[in-house]
């Protein structure tokens, strides 16, 4: 039997508020398509207060913000980048060309080629997130991508020092100094002083994912992510609650519409659990948005088996599964929906955010149905190609002409008829 302990905010609510970010984000791409970087100064100077003479910066500039860091700063951002980096070479050398004989003398192959462009965007408004320049301009360099861009906004009223090193050690060919959906928007659609991108990719609150929603199509995007969301699966010989709510809080504090929900299989695992929370949430320096989260959008469920607590986290498809049971390798081995999992009590996400190498930007919103999160394969088209040889051409065309013919198509028809009449002969 599965029971809903605590429940989050109703689907009504969440509609009205997914409607009202819908609105306001047309609008401000509209805005940028008629008026450009007019626009997205106006909203720049509304939002973040903040309007310098440029907003890409000088190659000064970036050297300046990478000198005022400490070295030990430096050594970090170098670590981590160095792990996704290292990752992201290793999921590329899965990816192969192929090219076969699939019949006699008909060659059939596909390419993985790199994009030319694309626009990676970095929040940092509300916290700087130095690591998704990591998972996003670094991943892109690796794919080999010609051209990476990358948007942050201000923080505290200028450019992030530590956000900026990253995105140049990164390998970030043009860095700007503005964010939000104007960012986005002016990344995808161009401005007098942007050239369009081809994809745009990047985690982001949830105007940013609305307004990769509402631009997909005149730009790919990588996925959907955003607002965070946060799942721990949890048992009383896998975890405490201890380390439930701490796992819990740890992602509800990206912002107050952060969903977190635990699920286990002990009424008194959970009931100790939502105690624990309360008592964290006492000292926590980040507790009124993590507090706010909770409150709004945090559950608790109880299953009475394994294989219900499967249903329930497929049924969620959550960007973050944290599973901390007696054998985490159930739910590796029985869950299909989930963006990325964190197995044990060893791990957290927040080492998957940070620092150990997998890339941060997931699917929410049920994308993990049918996505995975970010990865170096993302950067790639995969194109194909065929070529065939004056006998194999005969046969085929046989074949294909007589299909043209079942479906009506009389010129399809007639691409195959002519190579077959012409191709006979030699």
């Amino acid at each position: 039997m599965i029971t809903v302990l605590k429940k989050g905010i109703s689907d009504e609510k969440s509609r009205e508020a997914s409607k009202q970010v819908q609105e306001i984000v047309e609008g401000i791409l509209q805005g940028i398509t008629d008026q450009g970087d007019a626009h997205v100064r106006e909203l720049s100077e509304k939002f973040d207060n903040w309007s310098p003479t440029s907003f890409r910066l000088s190659d000064e500039e970036i050297q300046a913000c990478i000198d005022s860091l400490p070295e030990n700063t430096l050594r970090d951002i170098k670590f981590a980048q160095e792990q996704v980096k290292n990752f992201a070479r290793i999921q590329l050398d899965s990816m192969k060309n192929v090219e076969v004989e699939t019949r006699p003398g008909v060659i059939l192959g596909h390419k993985h080629l790199p994009m030319n462009s694309v626009g990676c965007y970095i929040p940092g408004g509300k916290y700087p997130l130095v690591a998704s320049a990591h998972m996003s301009v670094a991943t892109a360099k690796v794919a080999g991508v010609k051209r990476v861009i990358a948007c942050a906004p201000p923080f505290n009223g200028k450019p992030m020092p530590a956000i900026v090193a990253t995105m140049a050690l990164a390998g970030a060919d043009e860095i700007y100094c503005f964010g939000g959906v104007q960012a986005v928007g002016a990344m995808a659609l161009g401005t007098e002083t942007i050239l369009p991108v081809d994809m745009i990719v990047g985690p982001g609150n949830a105007y940013v994912a609305e307004a990769k929603r509402q631009l997909f199509g005149r730009v790919g995007i990588d996925l959907l992510a955003g607002p965070t969301e946060t799942l721990i699966i949890a048992d009383e010989i896998g975890c405490d609650p201890e380390m439930a709510a701490t796992d819990l809080l740890g992602q509800a504090e990206h912002g107050v519409n952060s969903p977190a929900i635990l699920l286990t299989n002990s009424k008194d695992f959970a009931n100790a659990t939502v105690k624990e929370v309360e008592r964290q949430l006492e000292t926590l320096e980040t507790a009124k948005i993590a507090g706010q989260a909770w409150c709004d959008y945090g559950q608790v469920i109880v299953c009475d088996t394994y294989e219900e607590m499967v249903q329930v986290a497929d049924d969620l498809a959550f960007e973050h599964v944290q599973v901390m049971t007696q054998d985490p390798n159930y739910f590796l081995e029985n869950m299909t929906n989930f963006g990325a999992l964190f197995l044990g009590p060893e791990t957290n996400v927040s080492y998957g955010d940070k620092v150990i190498g997998t890339n941060h930007t997931l699917p929410t919103n049920k994308a993990a149905r049918y996505t995975g999160g970010l990865w170096v394969g993302k950067f790639i088209k995969t194109c194909t190609y065929q070529r065939v040889t004056p006998e194999a051409t005969v046969e085929i065309g046989e074949y294909c002409s007589r299909l043209c013919a079942l479906e009506g198509f009389a010129g399809h028809k007639a691409q195959a008829d002519l190579r077959v009449k012409r191709y006979q002969k030699t």
